[in-house]
């Protein structure tokens, strides 16, 4: 680690949504930046100044998750229009859309070999679908309430969830069991990831907390409360030492995970902060907001090089035998209020902002979130009746195949009967001739 730490400075800021942006990824190329809005477009920002940006179009409703593929010649996007769709992030932005669920999709995610995409539906359903065929594979359904995000553990192993049902869970993917829920939450859980090495989770809420568990261990080993509303994304740095989160207090704050405290509080959004996420390689990271900005900026703050620490972590994360890096420090829990030391750091230079919009994720749409609620109530309802009929069914083809048997061992007695009959007339018809 760089013995001299510098502060993250803002290197661009982006202008083309019409309204909230909801999320953001880079490409692994390090040369786009994706973000999806409630303007229900899609944009592919180009990191070259001189190169144009992309607005895709083609969803039908606001723009919930976005994410590119590890190889970054595709976009998968999800939207509540209850569709995920896969864009060539090109000039002709071709895509191909898929009805994913029965409700909104809150999140869309990539396997680390890409043949695989997650998704989380306000459905209660985890799902995983075949990126190659775009079709459904399983689904993971144990979850009561909304599933707000999803995610794959970096060897393919594990599926992480959480939702409005104010847990998180782990689940299988060969087994497709849940194998671990954490329930220590005092409001719904907003996201979740694994960092990158895949033995720890975090987890953010609405109770302005964020959690960090040991899966090995199944333990709480940090927990911060540094900011004053609730956090609604974070993104753990390709080191593993760091940890940044966006939360509708309008700030991004930045963790030192190895000293476990508070380091940075970057002011640059006006309105809640919807989305933040490192590029890659570390040396970046981008946030987005209620107020339909995007900001680009410089890390600093770690000049580790990166790449040897990847090339590490992808060692080591195989198939065959579990992931055992020691990355997070200390191991006791640890309680942090939003009075710790911190650098605040502003824009040297103003920003035409766009008016602030009050918009939460959840809030402009309750009236449509209580149809859907009702939708999800008579889904269930006919899943019980299917289940009830198929029991019936089942109870139906039991008795006749019960008088099957019956009807067959009636059979085979009067054939045993008769053969008898056959051989006392034979033993009769014998006697009268001697």
């Amino acid at each position: 680690m760089a013995s001299v730490m510098e502060d993250p400075t803002l290197d661009r800021h982006f202008k083309g949504h019409k309204d909230a942006v909801t999320c953001s990824d880079f490409n692994p190329n390090n040369k786009q930046l994706a973000t999806g809005s409630a303007d229900k477009t899609l944009m592919i920002w180009n990191l070259n100044p001189k190169a144009r940006a992309f607005r895709f179009v083609g969803h039908k409703d606001v723009i919930t998750g976005v994410q590119f593929s590890p190889a970054g010649d595709l976009v998968a996007s999800a939207s509540r229009d209850k569709t995920v769709r896969l864009w060539t992030p090109t000039i002709k932005g071709e895509s191909t859309a898929f009805r994913a669920h029965t409700a909104t999709v809150r999140s869309v995610s990539f396997s680390r070999d890409g043949q695989w995409l997650v998704t989380a539906s306000d459905d209660k359903s985890v799902k995983v679908w075949s990126v190659h065929r775009q079709r459904f594979v399983y689904s993971l359904n144990q979850h009561t309430n909304w599933v707000c995000c999803a995610r794959f553990s970096p060897d393919g192993r594990l599926i992480a969830s959480c939702g409005d049902d104010r847990t998180v869970r782990l689940w299988d993917t060969s087994t497709k069991q849940c194998i671990n829920c954490f329930t220590d939450y005092g409001g719904s859980a907003t996201f979740v990831d694994f960092n990158t090495s895949g033995t720890c989770i975090a987890s953010s809420g609405a109770d302005n907390t964020l959690k960090i568990w040991d899966i090995r261990t199944n333990k709480l080993l940090q927990h911060y409360q540094v900011h004053s509303a609730g956090i609604n994304c974070f993104s753990f740095h390709p080191s593993g030492n760091f940890l940044i989160s966006g939360s509708s207090d309008s700030t991004v704050k930045i963790v030192d995970l190895l000293e476990g405290r508070l380091i940075y509080t970057l002011h640059g959004h006006k309105g809640p902060v919807l989305t933040v996420g490192f590029s890659r390689g570390g040396d970046l990271f981008a946030s987005g907001g209620c107020d339909a900005q995007v900001l680009m900026w410089k890390t600093n703050f770690d000049a580790l090089d990166y790449r040897e620490v990847l090339s590490k972590h992808s060692k080591r994360v195989t198939p065959e035998a579990p992931p055992h890096l020691s990355d997070i420090h200390p191991r006791g829990p640890h309680l942090h209020s939003a009075r710790s030391r911190v650098i605040e750091v502003r824009p040297q230079w103003t920003f035409d902002w766009l008016p602030e919009q009050p918009l939460l994720l959840k809030a402009p749409w309750t009236t449509v979130s209580v149809l859907e609620g009702r939708l999800t109530l008579t889904e269930d309802k006919l899943k019980e009746c299917l289940l009830n009929q198929s029991h019936i069914l089942l109870q139906v083809r039991r008795q006749e195949e019960d008088r099957d048997r019956e009807r067959e061992q009636e059979e085979e007695t009067d054939r045993e009967s008769e053969r008898e009959d056959e051989k006392e007339g034979e033993s009769g018809s014998s006697l009268a001739s001697v």
